[in-house]
């Protein structure tokens, strides 16, 4: 890609972040993880306390992209057809009719995803893999561009059901918005004493631009050395005598797509190891199982990334092609 197209693409993408931060404060670096998710149409997990901004994150992504947007509040009674739809029977028509559940939509917010029992959690698998609902034998494709962004409250465990290893793996990430700081939190009284926030959020990229600059992405220019860095840093969570299981294939594959799209947001035509390692923990840690509840799957983490050799880059970042321009994409 050239420095002319790149540039088009990082303006593009940057435009959406700020969309995003008219209505979430103070949070640039959490919004670029967001980002990254939705270049590399992945899903989010997002570990939160009550009323941190979750579900209006969910919203102005919905709304900056012009997609459509639904919400589940999970509880202990909700039915997995409550989530992937019905078949009922129409007496007009004298046949059978399909009702599709709101996991036919582009963005999907599943709030307190861990207080719903695991046969419901279970009915996200299908749709969050294969983008695929299988309801009465019969299977339905998910709009092309689908997003799941579960919540789920880090420290209340009564009334709750932990999230499988099998449906944690299929997150793409799993980050936190966190307390707003002092001077962020007055911004925020200040900004909703009149119109809700979400009300001067824009479209600034259609659903057919995205899907170009998804497309962008899997583009960079990755080199073998930076390819063999990931695996060490892969394997190394297996032989962790810390870590019990440790990241599947699945994991080495997101943290690629995610270095790749964090180059592409920071206008550079390909992958260096700082894009790798600025991604290891939001991409990585929840994939992990430890042996003790004492540690920490961060600090192991970052243990594991100052034992692991960091290949020799070259400096520039425009020495290397990536990838077409947007624009031809688009033909």
């Amino acid at each position: 890609m050239s420095d002319s197209n790149r540039k088009t693409a990082g303006k593009l993408l940057r435009s959406l972040l700020m969309e995003w931060e008219k209505a979430i404060i103070g949070k640039p670096d959490t919004l670029r993880l967001v980002m990254i998710s939705l270049l590399c149409r992945g899903h989010l997990l997002l570990e939160d306390l009550p009323g941190l901004g979750k579900t209006t994150l969910a919203k102005a992504l919905a709304k900056s992209l012009d997609l459509t947007f639904k919400r589940i509040q999970c509880t202990p009674d909700l039915l997995p057809a409550d989530i992937t739809g019905i078949t009922i029977f129409d007496q007009k028509a004298q046949g059978f009719r399909f009702l599709p559940g709101p996991v036919f939509t582009n963005i999907l917010l599943t709030d307190e995803i861990n207080r719903t029992s695991p046969r419901t959690q279970s009915a996200l698998l299908e749709a969050m893999a294969e983008r695929t609902v299988t309801v009465d034998r019969k299977t339905r494709k998910l709009p092309a561009t689908f997003m799941v962004i579960a919540t789920q409250n880090p420290i209340e465990f009564s009334g709750t059901f932990p999230l499988p290893e099998a449906q944690l793996d299929r997150f793409f990430m799993r980050v936190s918005l966190g307390y707003p700081k002092l001077q962020d939190e007055t911004r925020i009284m200040q900004m909703n004493r009149g119109e809700d926030p979400l009300d001067r959020i824009e479209a600034k990229i259609d659903d057919e631009t995205l899907q170009k600059l998804q497309h962008a992405v899997t583009k960079v220019q990755i080199d073998q050395k930076i390819v063999d860095y990931i695996a060490a840093l892969i394997h190394a969570t297996r032989t962790h005598k810390k870590i019990r299981l440790g990241v599947s294939p699945r994991g080495s594959i997101s943290l690629m797509k995610a270095a790749q799209a964090s180059a592409l947001l920071n206008d550079e035509s390909f992958v260096t190891p700082l894009r790798v390692q600025e991604l290891v923990a939001p991409v990585l840690a929840h994939r992990m199982l430890l042996r003790s509840n004492n540690d920490n799957d961060r600090d192991l983490l970052q243990e594991i990334i100052d034992a692991t050799p960091v290949p020799a880059m070259p400096e520039s970042k425009s020495d290397n092609p990536t990838t077409e321009t947007v624009l031809e994409l688009a033909e």
